[in-house]
């Protein structure tokens, strides 16, 4: 193998062991930490951000491993080009919206799982990502609203008014089952549970279907971050049982 191919095969090898090891460590977190909506809010636009500066970075570092990329990298970098491309850059809507999403998580006008308006679109809060914050509606829709609108329109967030915390659950069942009367044992189930908000009407949205099971969202609502949990783990269990008593569950 020629010194070239080594030189990209280890720039390749450090990338995608970087990436792995990111993954790795988020998983973790995500699972062993009980993070409140304010707090994962923060951590995803956060994550989201060191991934995309790991992918930049290392790719940048993998071309400049290679000699002859090298070469032209110096002779770019000592003109005045490259000023007037990062400025150029740093000009566009990508890099506004990044910015965007930085501010939002930090500031919190709204965090994931909370009910929003903004203009038109008016959703759960389901992803704030580096580019758009992604809203769902109630008959499974979504809008994707640029973070530059997020943060300088008027939002209105119903959620943070009467703090109250969604907890969303996903529930898969056969494909064949009668999928109505799974949405109905969905929400009876969701509505019974202790933990849940008397004044709120959970709701079932079927998500997906592939050949083999379809699957619902389950949400609900509870009065504080530690009895969305309860409440998670309470409906769960009893759409379970519940599944199982109508037969739809073997």
């Amino acid at each position: 193998m020629s010194d070239f191919w080594q030189h990209v095969l280890t720039a390749g090898i450090v990338v995608l062991a970087t990436l792995v090891l990111a993954k790795l460590v988020d998983r973790w977190l995500v699972r062993r930490l009980k993070l409140s909506p304010d707090v994962m809010t923060r951590y995803s636009v956060i994550r989201r951000t060191v991934v995309a500066g790991v992918v930049i970075v290392g790719v940048l570092s993998a071309l400049l491993v290679i000699p002859e990329v090298q070469a032209v990298a110096g002779s770019i970098l000592a003109s005045s080009a490259v000023i007037a491309l990062i400025l150029g850059f740093a000009a566009q809507s990508t890099l506004s919206n990044a910015i965007a999403g930085i501010l939002i998580a930090f500031t919190q006008p709204l965090r994931l799982g909370d009910v929003v308006e903004v203009g038109t679109a008016t959703g759960t809060v389901e992803e704030i990502g580096l580019i758009y914050t992604l809203l769902r509606t109630g008959d499974g829709s979504r809008f994707y609203v640029p973070n530059t609108r997020m943060a300088s329109d008027t939002i209105r967030n119903a959620t943070l008014q009467s703090f109250e915390h969604r907890a969303q659950i996903t529930i898969g069942v056969p494909v064949g089952s009668d999928l109505e009367r799974v949405r109905d044992i969905l929400v009876e189930e969701a509505r019974r549970a202790p933990e849940a908000m008397p004044d709120k009407n959970p709701t079932a949205t079927l998500s997906q279907v592939d050949p083999n099971a379809a699957v619902f969202t389950v949400e609900a609502w509870a009065r504080s971050v530690g009895q969305a949990a309860k409440l998670a783990s309470a409906v769960r269990a009893g759409i379970y049982k519940r599944l199982q008593s109508e037969g739809i569950y073997a």
